[in-house]
């Protein structure tokens, strides 16, 4: 099976769960998705994780050890945006 690229992954994990920002970087073996969705709110990262899992299926059970991600909802998303920049 071919290696995915990070734009099949991310249309993958984008049919799956409804997302509000959605970022999958990689080089075929390895990937780092960051994954803002609303389904999120009140889950633990473990949850979050099956959930994003949940989503791709089938698809990326080969390939899946091979991807770390960062799951975020929308306002720890927002609340992430104004602290990156301000290391105090």
């Amino acid at each position: 099976m071919a290696d995915p690229t990070p734009s099949e992954v991310q249309s993958y994990i984008a049919q799956g769960l409804p997302c509000t920002e959605l970022q999958v970087e990689g080089d075929g073996r390895h990937f780092f998705a960051t994954i803002v969705s609303a389904e999120f709110e009140g889950l633990s990262r473990v949850r979050r994780h099956q959930r994003v899992y949940q989503a791709l299926g089938d698809r990326m059970r080969e390939q899946i050890h091979a991807l770390s991600m960062k799951t975020l909802t929308p306002a720890e998303w927002a609340q992430q945006g104004t602290t990156l920049h301000h290391h105090s």
